[in-house]
């Protein structure tokens, strides 16, 4: 892959990414990236996502050339096939099921958990579970279920994440606030309804419709796959 592709006006249109919210739930500093109105409800400034898309697959591609993870983050229920499906195709660790509570701020805890699926997943394969009541290994399948629900999408994770990408910074926003935080850089969708501030890299789209979140996930994803397979690469208008 030697480009990044950014969609076109009419792709995004199509796409649904130019519908905003009812206009009494706007956020007053998604003003720059807002058209206009129509029939109650904010339409995003399509010009201003494409502007936008490609600061943050810059950035993006040029993380992932570097050498350092980008960690997906969709956990609402619309977005966890999209945002898993991109994640895994570009190689890249994903949380779609729950943001646990110090998912980046604690990481000990979640490096605990960790270590615990993969002591299981030992266990097994060394035949060393047989030894337990079937109720036991009931116990320790559960658990190891609950674990990977919980935590699979990071398994290759060693540490924190070098930049965050969100589907929508509203209901993800434990997870906006502990990258805050942390300082990690957020790449999100920001819905007129929200306050692009709280983002590095906001791209104005609709987070709630699947063709919209589907699309901007995959460009993002694009932008992770080129800058491992070849740097950061050129953004081909």
């Amino acid at each position: 892959m030697s480009t990044i592709t950014i969609p076109s006006v009419e792709e995004l249109l199509e796409a649904g990414v130019h519908f905003g919210h009812t206009t009494s739930r706007w956020h007053p500093k998604m003003e720059p990236f807002l058209y206009g109105k129509q029939g109650g409800i904010h339409l995003i400034d399509v010009a201003q996502t494409r502007i936008q898309l490609e600061k943050a697959c810059e950035f993006v591609s040029k993380t992932a050339a570097a050498g350092k993870p980008v960690l997906f983050v969709g956990v609402k229920p619309l977005a966890r096939d999209a945002v898993k499906r991109e994640a895994e195709r570009a190689e890249s660790p994903y949380v779609v099921n729950r943001w646990i509570g110090g998912m980046l701020t604690n990481w000990p805890a979640i490096s605990g958990m960790l270590k615990r699926a993969k002591q299981t997943e030992d266990d097994k394969a060394s035949g060393r579970l047989a030894k337990y009541t079937k109720k036991e290994q009931l116990l320790f399948a559960e658990e190891y279920e609950n674990l990977q629900m919980a935590i699979g999408g990071i398994r290759q994770l060693s540490g924190k994440p070098a930049a965050v990408f969100i589907v929508d910074a509203k209901y993800d926003k434990t997870a906006v606030n502990e990258a805050n935080k942390l300082q990690i850089p957020i790449v999100a969708l920001v819905d007129s309804n929200i306050n692009p501030n709280k983002v590095a890299y906001p791209i104005p789209a609709n987070d709630d419709a699947l063709k919209s979140v589907s699309l901007i996930a995959k460009v993002i994803a694009d932008a992770v796959l080129a800058g491992k397979h070849a740097g950061q690469m050129p953004v081909k208008e």
